[in-house]
């Protein structure tokens, strides 16, 4: 069962419910792609089967729902930015491990990757609302652990990615910069073109993205069949602070990341945003926006949190997931071989 009672009245939106709900259960790879073990030297923690790197920090982090999230950390030595990256629906961070040091180095910064909850070797049940304190540890951990300030960080937000992102970019108003990657409108344009945002949906980005006042680079495939090209478009419309899209000829979902315009346009984006002088606070006179969630405690006793769409009684039903779950990640160094490097 996904929902608690639904009142009456909505009884007619049940289907279109169901429907939102199976296209967007987490596909977190099973089993995990990779396992969590100590150096018996340096009593660090390592990703098997990946070689230690004197540059990757892998850490377990505490988030504010209760569950540990496993994190890793590229240190770049010339790096003035940190992108903290939000993967896909159906990837893990054995998967995204070498995407992940062909970025940092690439694009020259410092980059935190991250599992949700109930991903990879994180505890817990993934969650819309478990995502959102997935990320505020992430960027918790940034700032007390390697002191990146406000002004210094990216978000990148990759398809049901760019939930988490765009929730913790509408509170941070001193932001360096966002990317979006094959994002969505929220789950439930993804099925239906609906002209409003309903009471269950999720990830409502077309909502939130009004909030932000950042610079946005949004990159979409023309061809993608799981999250029309469509959803790019009408985000970008919506930025306060347009940088150039990139609408990728052909690209479909999962592979935008193998055409040589994208690592070129992604280095000059983040390029472009290093140069601008730091951006001032506007005087809203408000404090950043609050999470919105209420702190689990108390979000049991709400009427409203029993509306809201449960994955957790559906992951082991649905088979259609919002990303491609039978593929790894591939390292963008087979892309680079195509593209001019830096003068």
């Amino acid at each position: 069962m996904l929902f608690a009672k639904i009142p009456r009245e909505r009884k007619n939106m049940g289907g279109m419910t169901s429907s939102v709900a199976a296209k967007f259960a987490f596909f977190p790879p099973s089993p995990p792609s990779y396992k969590v073990v100590t150096d018996e030297v340096t009593g660090l923690l390592l990703l098997a089967p990946f070689p230690h790197r004197e540059n990757v920090e892998i850490h377990k982090l505490q988030t504010r729902r209760g569950t540990e999230i496993m994190a890793m950390y590229v240190r770049h030595p010339m790096a003035n930015s940190t992108l903290i990256y939000s993967h896909g629906n159906a990837a893990d961070l054995g998967q995204m491990y070498e995407l992940f040091i062909e970025l940092s180095i690439h694009l020259k910064v410092n980059l935190m990757g991250y599992d949700y909850t109930g991903y990879g070797q994180s505890t817990g049940k993934p969650s819309e609302h478990n995502t959102y304190g997935d990320i505020e540890a992430v960027y918790k951990c940034i700032e007390e652990t390697y002191g990146s300030k406000q002004e210094d960080v990216i978000l990148y937000g990759q398809s049901v990615g760019s939930g988490p992102t765009l929730d913790l970019a509408s509170r941070l108003p001193l932001l360096r910069a966002v990317v979006l990657h094959s994002p969505i409108l929220s789950g439930l344009r993804v099925m239906y073109a609906v002209k409003k945002t309903y009471w269950f949906d999720i990830y409502k980005n077309i909502d939130k993205i009004t909030y932000v006042d950042c610079p946005i680079l949004i990159i979409h495939g023309t061809l993608d069949e799981v999250v029309d090209c469509c959803h790019g478009k009408q985000l970008w419309e919506l930025c306060k602070n347009k940088y150039e899209p990139l609408w990728v000829e052909g690209g479909n979902h999962c592979d935008l990341e193998h055409y040589p315009e994208y690592i070129r346009h992604l280095k000059k984006f983040i390029t472009t945003v290093e140069r601008l002088p730091p951006r001032k606070s506007v005087d809203r006179r408000e404090k950043p926006r609050q999470s919105t969630e209420p702190p689990k405690s108390q979000s049991k006793k709400t009427s409203s949190s029993k509306l809201r769409i449960s994955f957790d009684h559906h992951l082991g039903r649905s088979r259609t997931s919002v990303d491609c779950h039978d593929k790894t990640r591939k390292s963008v160094e087979i892309v680079d071989n195509r593209v001019p490097s830096d003068s």
